[in-house]
Protein backbone atom coordinates (compact mmCIF):
# COMPACT_ATOMS: atom_id res chain seq x y z
CA UNK A 1 0.00 0.00 0.00
CA UNK A 2 1.10 3.54 -0.68
CA UNK A 3 0.16 7.12 -0.01
CA UNK A 4 -0.71 8.88 -3.28
CA UNK A 5 -0.30 12.59 -3.97
CA UNK A 6 -3.59 14.48 -3.91
CA UNK A 7 -3.88 16.90 -6.82
CA UNK A 8 -4.92 20.48 -6.16
CA UNK A 9 -7.85 22.15 -7.88
CA UNK A 10 -5.50 23.95 -10.27
CA UNK A 11 -4.61 20.64 -11.93
CA UNK A 12 -6.48 20.22 -15.26
CA UNK A 13 -7.01 16.49 -14.56
CA UNK A 14 -9.63 17.42 -11.96
CA UNK A 15 -11.75 19.12 -14.62
CA UNK A 16 -12.11 16.05 -16.83
CA UNK A 17 -14.90 13.46 -16.98
CA UNK A 18 -13.84 9.99 -15.83
CA UNK A 19 -14.25 6.72 -17.71
CA UNK A 20 -15.93 3.64 -16.20
CA UNK A 21 -13.91 1.00 -14.42
CA UNK A 22 -13.92 -2.16 -16.52
CA UNK A 23 -11.38 -4.46 -14.87
CA UNK A 24 -12.04 -5.70 -11.37
CA UNK A 25 -8.65 -7.20 -10.64
CA UNK A 26 -5.66 -7.01 -8.30
CA UNK A 27 -4.55 -3.73 -9.85
CA UNK A 28 -7.90 -2.17 -8.93
CA UNK A 29 -7.74 -3.64 -5.43
CA UNK A 30 -4.26 -2.15 -4.93
CA UNK A 31 -5.52 1.23 -6.10
CA UNK A 32 -8.45 1.08 -3.66
CA UNK A 33 -6.07 0.15 -0.83
CA UNK A 34 -3.77 3.05 -1.76
CA UNK A 35 -6.76 5.39 -1.83
CA UNK A 36 -7.79 4.22 1.66
CA UNK A 37 -4.28 4.88 3.00
CA UNK A 38 -4.23 8.28 1.31
CA UNK A 39 -7.65 9.24 2.69
CA UNK A 40 -6.66 8.20 6.20
CA UNK A 41 -3.37 10.13 6.10
CA UNK A 42 -5.16 13.23 4.74
CA UNK A 43 -7.81 12.93 7.49
CA UNK A 44 -10.62 13.34 4.96
CA UNK A 45 -14.04 11.76 4.55
CA UNK A 46 -13.97 11.11 0.80
CA UNK A 47 -11.51 10.69 -2.04
CA UNK A 48 -12.26 10.28 -5.74
CA UNK A 49 -9.83 8.61 -8.15
CA UNK A 50 -9.27 11.78 -10.23
CA UNK A 51 -7.95 13.49 -7.09
CA UNK A 52 -4.93 11.19 -7.33
CA UNK A 53 -4.68 11.48 -11.12
CA UNK A 54 -6.71 8.39 -12.09
CA UNK A 55 -9.54 9.23 -14.51
CA UNK A 56 -11.80 6.34 -13.52
CA UNK A 57 -15.30 6.44 -12.02
CA UNK A 58 -14.61 5.42 -8.44
CA UNK A 59 -14.40 6.93 -4.99
CA UNK A 60 -14.05 5.88 -1.40
CA UNK A 61 -15.58 7.44 1.67
CA UNK A 62 -15.62 7.06 5.42
CA UNK A 63 -18.12 9.25 7.21
CA UNK A 64 -17.71 7.46 10.53
CA UNK A 65 -19.36 4.13 9.76
CA UNK A 66 -16.44 2.42 8.03
CA UNK A 67 -14.86 2.57 4.62
CA UNK A 68 -17.18 2.40 1.62
CA UNK A 69 -15.81 1.72 -1.87
CA UNK A 70 -17.97 2.91 -4.75
CA UNK A 71 -17.01 1.92 -8.29
CA UNK A 72 -18.97 3.18 -11.30
CA UNK A 73 -21.41 5.00 -8.99
CA UNK A 74 -24.69 6.48 -10.12
CA UNK A 75 -26.96 8.57 -7.96
CA UNK A 76 -30.40 7.19 -8.69
CA UNK A 77 -32.32 9.64 -6.53
CA UNK A 78 -31.73 12.86 -4.60
CA UNK A 79 -34.17 13.95 -1.89
CA UNK A 80 -34.43 17.01 0.27
CA UNK A 81 -31.77 19.60 0.81
CA UNK A 82 -29.21 20.39 3.47
CA UNK A 83 -27.03 23.44 3.88
CA UNK A 84 -23.47 22.34 4.55
CA UNK A 85 -20.06 23.75 5.24
CA UNK A 86 -17.88 21.93 2.75
CA UNK A 87 -14.23 21.65 1.86
CA UNK A 88 -12.18 19.38 -0.37
CA UNK A 89 -8.83 17.64 -0.06
CA UNK A 90 -7.97 19.19 -3.45
CA UNK A 91 -8.64 22.69 -2.09
CA UNK A 92 -6.77 22.64 1.22
CA UNK A 93 -7.88 25.25 3.72
CA UNK A 94 -10.80 26.47 1.62
CA UNK A 95 -14.42 26.05 2.73
CA UNK A 96 -17.77 27.24 1.53
CA UNK A 97 -21.49 27.06 2.17
CA UNK A 98 -23.19 24.69 -0.26
CA UNK A 99 -26.54 22.98 -0.64
CA UNK A 100 -26.49 19.22 -1.12
CA UNK A 101 -29.24 16.61 -1.05
CA UNK A 102 -30.25 15.43 2.41
CA UNK A 103 -30.64 11.88 1.11
CA UNK A 104 -29.29 10.04 -1.92
CA UNK A 105 -29.94 6.60 -3.32
CA UNK A 106 -26.66 5.39 -4.78
CA UNK A 107 -25.96 2.43 -7.04
CA UNK A 108 -22.35 1.28 -7.42
CA UNK A 109 -20.14 -1.76 -7.67
CA UNK A 110 -17.83 -3.15 -5.04
CA UNK A 111 -14.21 -4.19 -5.64
CA UNK A 112 -15.39 -7.55 -6.99
CA UNK A 113 -17.75 -5.93 -9.50
CA UNK A 114 -20.96 -6.80 -7.63
CA UNK A 115 -23.66 -4.14 -7.79
CA UNK A 116 -25.23 -2.70 -4.64
CA UNK A 117 -27.71 0.04 -3.85
CA UNK A 118 -27.56 2.06 -0.67
CA UNK A 119 -29.50 5.01 0.72
CA UNK A 120 -27.31 7.60 2.40
CA UNK A 121 -28.32 10.53 4.58
CA UNK A 122 -26.68 13.59 6.10
CA UNK A 123 -22.90 13.70 5.83
CA UNK A 124 -22.80 10.44 3.84
CA UNK A 125 -25.24 11.88 1.25
CA UNK A 126 -23.21 15.10 1.08
CA UNK A 127 -19.98 13.16 0.61
CA UNK A 128 -21.35 10.82 -2.08
CA UNK A 129 -22.76 13.79 -4.02
CA UNK A 130 -19.45 15.67 -3.72
CA UNK A 131 -17.38 12.67 -4.86
CA UNK A 132 -19.72 11.93 -7.79
CA UNK A 133 -19.21 15.54 -8.87
CA UNK A 134 -15.46 14.86 -9.02
CA UNK A 135 -16.09 12.01 -11.45
CA UNK A 136 -17.76 14.49 -13.80
CA UNK A 137 -14.97 17.06 -13.48
CA UNK A 138 -16.98 19.34 -11.18
CA UNK A 139 -15.33 20.93 -8.13
CA UNK A 140 -17.26 22.07 -5.07
CA UNK A 141 -16.12 25.68 -5.43
CA UNK A 142 -18.15 25.96 -8.64
CA UNK A 143 -21.32 25.10 -6.67
CA UNK A 144 -20.90 26.98 -3.40
CA UNK A 145 -23.28 29.72 -2.38
CA UNK A 146 -20.29 31.56 -0.95
CA UNK A 147 -16.78 30.84 0.21
CA UNK A 148 -16.00 31.25 3.90
CA UNK A 149 -13.20 33.26 5.45
CA UNK A 150 -11.03 31.68 8.14
CA UNK A 151 -12.98 33.42 10.92
CA UNK A 152 -16.34 32.10 9.63
CA UNK A 153 -15.82 28.35 9.96
CA UNK A 154 -18.59 26.78 11.93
Amino acid sequence: MAIRTILTDKDPVLHKVCKPVENFDERLWQLLDDMADTLEKADGVGLAAPQIGILRRMFIMNTGDGLRECINPTILERRGQQECTEGCLSSPGEYGIIHRPAKVKLQAQNRDGKFFIVTLEGLAAQCADHECDHLDGVLFKSKVDRMLGPDELR
